[in-house]
């Protein structure tokens, strides 16, 4: 089977503009793609990951993949699935951020010579004359076909101001430069960004007379609707300061038992042969088949020894009620007041809660345990006694996290 129809049959291609052509080029390792990165925080996240692994899959198959670094449009930020405005990163910020996705994605594309491009847009963006872009590229775009594009229309109610507007025409303008400058035929992204993407494709057929293409991966969700990359509120990074390998694991061991098939087939590098075999398994194996997906993909961030680690913590937690191989947190004595910590400042020091409203909502609905037993108060308290032995602190049915006295 040849690459273009193994991502079909793994579930991986929601729309393209041409397909027999993309089917030839991809095939035969003619395909020079760019699937763009916003630098908004300084680490990826698993929302990334889908799109990490196709570059992967389409270079092991010949292709060449250009890695876009957004320092440039992430100055603007994309309002696709937003419901407001994104806040304005310092370019000190977006160039930090842009180095630690560097480093990041060298762990999973080759960038050796001949091999994968690294680019930033913030190159040829922040360099731009607004007169000449105008003159350029706006006689090509119709604003009644940019305002009838999904990614304005659920903003359109709300509020969307001319600074987001131009978003689309910025990401059109580094699919037509990545053409003209890197040979790039070829464009990638969520189907979220469908819109965004025509608009490149179309700039160049236009502007350029020459063809060009586009196509859409699909985007995994979880069982609560939100993007893949998010739970609990909080992102799931590739950083493992950030998201621990054990936390990391945990995420995707814990997926819907519906959607673990289908993440099998898209992140994995599991053969199809494989994952029909899993795919009759009886019900009553589906444990085997999430931790097969979050060894694997635990495997391919962190390395094989992380997996390993994680996989025998998980089973020692759930089978033995082992505490020393839960994650845990050092909490430093400066954060004790009168020999102790309330209980909401303990779960937003652990990341279990992101603030301490959210906290209080956790206790209230009877989500959290400390010590095996059901926390019945917000204003509980833990004093340094406590903490010097340890803390088990539950959260739901499958989070555990243990806050130990530095």
């Amino acid at each position: 089977m040849q690459i273009y129809e193994e991502l079909v049959a793994r579930g991986l291609i929601a729309q393209v503009t041409d397909e027999a052509e993309i089917r030839e080029l991809i095939n035969n390792g003619k395909a020079t793609f760019y699937i763009g990165f916003d630098c908004t925080a300084d680490s990826l996240t698993a929302g990334h990951f889908m799109a990490l692994t196709l570059m992967k899959r389409l270079q092991m198959a010949g292709n060449t993949p250009i890695a876009l670094i957004g320092g440039g449009t992430t100055m603007i930020g994309d309002p696709s699935g937003r419901t407001d405005m994104r806040k304005m990163l310092t370019k000190e910020d977006i160039d930090h951020n842009a180095e630690c996705f560097r480093k990041q994605m060298e762990k999973f594309i080759d960038f050796g010579e001949g091999k994968a491009i690294m680019a930033n847009n913030a190159d040829w963006l922040l360099d731009l004359n607004y007169v000449e872009l105008l003159r350029e590229v706006g006689p090509h775009f119709s604003v009644n076909n940019m305002l009838r594009a999904e990614c304005y229309k659920q903003r359109m109610e709300k509020g969307l101001s001319f600074f987001e507007f131009n978003y689309m025409i910025m990401q059109s303008y580094d699919f037509y430069h990545l053409f003209q400058h890197y040979g790039c035929n070829m464009q990638f992204g969520g189907d979220d960004q469908w819109s965004n993407m025509l608009g490149g494709t179309e700039l160049i057929r236009k502007k350029l007379g020459k063809d060009a293409y586009a196509m859409t991966i699909t985007l995994l969700t979880d069982s609560q609707g939100k993007k893949m990359g998010k739970t609990a509120g909080n992102a799931v990074w590739l950083d493992p300061n950030k998201t621990s390998p054990f936390d990391f694991y945990q995420y995707w061991r814990n997926v819907d038992d519906a959607d673990v098939m289908k993440c099998l087939r898209m992140l994995t590098f599991l053969s199809l042969e494989e994952l029909a075999e899993m795919d009759a398994w009886d019900d009553s194996r589906v444990n085997e088949k999430k931790e097969a997906l979050a060894w694997n993909l635990t495997a391919l961030v962190h390395g094989e020894e992380e997996a390993n680690r994680a996989q025998a913590a998980a089973r020692a937690i759930f089978t033995g009620g082992d505490d020393e191989s839960m994650p845990s947190t050092a909490i430093p004595e400066s954060s004790l007041q009168d020999g102790g910590i309330g209980l909401l400042n303990l779960l937003v020091a652990c990341s279990l809660a992101s603030s301490n409203g959210e906290a209080r909502r956790l206790v209230q609905q009877g989500g959290i345990m400390v010590n095996d037993v059901k926390a019945q108060a917000i204003d509980m308290r833990i004093t340094a006694e406590e903490l010097r032995q340890g803390v088990k602190l539950k959260k739901g049915k499958k989070i555990y996290h243990r806050a130990v006295l530095a």
